[in-house]
C-alpha cells in the first residue's frame, strides 16, 4: 500500500477516532467542573494523533 498522505496512515486513522471519541466523552457532565483534566486529557489524545508512528 502506498503512502501519499499522512491521512493514509492506519495508524493515524485510529488516532483521530480516539481522539474524536475522547472530545465526546470528555463533554460529559463528569469533566464539566474539571476544566484543568478535561483539557489535559483532550491534549493528550491529539499528541497520540500528531505522533502516529
Amino acid at each position: 500500500m502506498k503512502i501519499t498522505r499522512f491521512e493514509d496512515i492506519e495508524a493515524w486513522k485510529e488516532a483521530r477516532q480516539l481522539t474524536l471519541n475522547i472530545y465526546k466523552l470528555t463533554k460529559a457532565q463528569n469533566f464539566s467542573k474539571d476544566f484543568g483534566l478535561r483539557d489535559q486529557i483532550q491534549r493528550a489524545s491529539v499528541s497520540i494523533m500528531t505522533n502516529p508512528m
